[in-house]
């Protein structure tokens, strides 16, 4: 027990000691990199977060140890973007994180039960849970970030279509409208506008126009969104009429999001019948049957 305990702080503190060199360490720009962020920071193709660098480097030997398929890598990378995380690191920086705390909270609880004196059985049981919470923790985070971005993208869908509708009925054509709405939602909703900007940058660069759509439907993973850009490519493979394809769906959202409206109104008055019965019942019980049944515990034993 004391064996293992050694071993488990030795390695802590070696990976402690290698995360604070690779932090301050730093990585060199590339010459591309450099020059892009000098343009626009926008246009930068990998974040040169210290964090993310420190991640991806831990990350290489565990990778080599504990690897992962090329299925689950695309499935990580395309979690991460519909996080918000767009660097090529990202999935590096989570893969280290996660090694590190199966590894880490295994090492904190047989501290702690060294500490108590605790028994081994004790320590295996504490042990599975702490792995197991440290191997799980992270995609619960994962979940919880990618489930806010796309509401709040789902909440600036909205303000993002009547935009649209005033911009191409005015008589822009559809790249301008996309480059005149993301500047406008910059202050209000800034992950709508990082959306449109990578879809405009993605235009400029020679992607189809309809391969940058379908590339912001599967970053977002939002199903209005899909439905958005399904209907202005067909729009613009049939030659349809734009603005009036972006109107009828600015109708039919204001529809859909009054409806949600209602159904999560229509849901709190079931939701409060569990805190009402725990909480506010027993007390109202208290308040009008306490003096009755203090009388009745006089009369009957005194």
């Amino acid at each position: 027990m004391l064996l293992l305990i050694v071993i488990f702080t030795f390695g802590s503190v070696a990976l402690a000691v290698i995360s604070i060199y690779l932090l301050t360490a730093g990585r060199p720009t590339g010459v591309v990199e450099a020059r892009l962020e000098s343009m626009d920071p926008s246009l930068a193709l990998i974040e040169n977060n210290p964090v993310t660098t420190m991640a991806g480097r831990m990350a290489e030997p565990l990778n080599r140890i504990v690897p992962i398929s090329a299925v689950e890598a695309a499935k990580l990378q395309k979690q991460l973007l519909q996080a918000g995380y767009r660097s090529p690191d990202a999935a590096i920086a989570f893969r280290a994180v996660q090694i590190t705390l199966v590894i880490a909270m295994p090492v904190l609880v047989a501290t702690i039960c060294f500490i108590l004196d605790r028994p081994l059985n004790n320590f295996f049981i504490w042990g599975i849970i702490g792995l197991a919470f440290g191997f799980y923790l992270p995609k619960y985070v994962l979940i919880k970030k990618t489930t806010a971005r796309q509401r709040r993208i789902t909440w600036a869908l909205a303000d993002m279509m009547d935009l649209m509708v005033v911009a191409v009925e005015a008589g822009l054509a559809l790249n301008g409208a996309l480059n005149r709405v993301g500047d406008e939602l910059k202050e209000l909703h800034p992950d709508m506008h990082y959306e449109l900007d990578l879809v405009n940058l993605e235009i400029r660069v020679g992607r189809s126009r309809e391969d940058a759509l379908r590339n912001l439907a599967e970053r977002t993973g939002v199903d209005d969104i899909r439905s958005f850009v399904a209907l202005l490519i067909q729009a613009d493979r049939y030659g349809s009429s734009i603005a009036k394809a972006v109107r009828i769906f600015a109708e039919s959202l204001r529809t859909k999001r009054r409806q949600r409206a209602e159904q999560a109104s229509q849901k709190a008055a079931l939701k409060l019948i569990f805190p009402l019965t725990l909480f506010l019942f027993p007390v109202i019980m208290l308040v009008v049957l306490g003096p009755a049944l203090l009388n009745l515990y006089d009369i009957m034993f005194r």
